[in-house]
């Protein structure tokens, strides 16, 4: 979506205007770096100092998060999000995993039901990662890619608004992989334990393959249980 340059008055309410749309549109999508100050400047024909205003306000709505030295990234799809987020990051890693069991086990189940070849090749690469960067101990890589597995799961719902919550609290999702996972790897084997983030999830995998709803939400049910099990009340 082109951004558009803005009439002289209410700058700054247009400018969060046409900064909100791009991220509705999913233009801007969360994690991702937006354009720069000046960029967005020349882009809107608005001052930076307009644009500087209209980026802290969708910062304090919790849709962007300005990191200093890196540049200002999407942080939530809605203010509903933003704030959800902020919440979710207060709250302690059991808390976040009984979050994370409420979506994952439905998610698992509808795309059990839901998913088409593409979702199925995506969550196919994801595992094949996941247990490469397992073998070689490869922690930073096993997360990333045992994040892209669980949001490929839940993109083959094709529930728009189970994505947009789950793209919500990505980063809390991500910090509690990357949490148990360090946390349990020391003495790990080869192969991914039921004791660990790095749990097997060949069964799952298959399950969704096979239009396997209930089996589905059973494994992804098992997974969480496992880690909530590891965890202080």
């Amino acid at each position: 979506m082109p951004l558009a340059s803005t009439r002289r008055t209410g700058l700054v309410d247009q400018v969060i205007s046409q900064l909100r749309a791009q991220i509705d549109s999913g233009e801007w999508g969360v994690g991702d770096r937006i354009p720069t100050e000046s960029e967005l400047s020349d882009q809107l024909e608005v001052g930076r100092n307009t644009v500087r205003e209209a980026v802290r306000a969708l910062a304090h709505a919790g849709l962007l998060e300005i990191r200093q030295g890196a540049g200002t990234f999407v942080r939530a799809s809605s203010e509903l999000g933003g704030a959800l987020r902020r919440r979710l990051e207060r709250s302690r890693l059991r808390e976040n995993l009984e979050v994370r069991r409420a979506l994952e086990v439905e998610a698992a189940r509808l795309a059990a039901l839901r998913h088409s070849e593409e979702d199925m090749a995506d969550i196919d690469r994801a595992m094949a990662l996941r247990e490469a960067a397992w073998r070689e101990r490869d922690m930073g890589a096993f997360v990333e890619s045992d994040f892209t597995f669980h949001r490929a799961v839940v993109n083959a719902t094709h529930n728009t608004l189970l994505i947009d919550l789950y793209d919500d609290i990505a980063q809390v999702v991500y910090a509690s992989i990357a949490h148990t996972a360090y946390e349990q790897s020391d003495g790990a084997t080869d192969q991914p334990s039921s004791s660990t983030e790095g749990v097997d999830h060949s069964k799952l995998t298959e399950a969704i393959r096979g239009a396997d709803a209930t089996g589905a939400a059973r494994e992804a049910t098992c997974y969480i249980d496992e880690l909530l099990s590891l965890t202080e009340d």
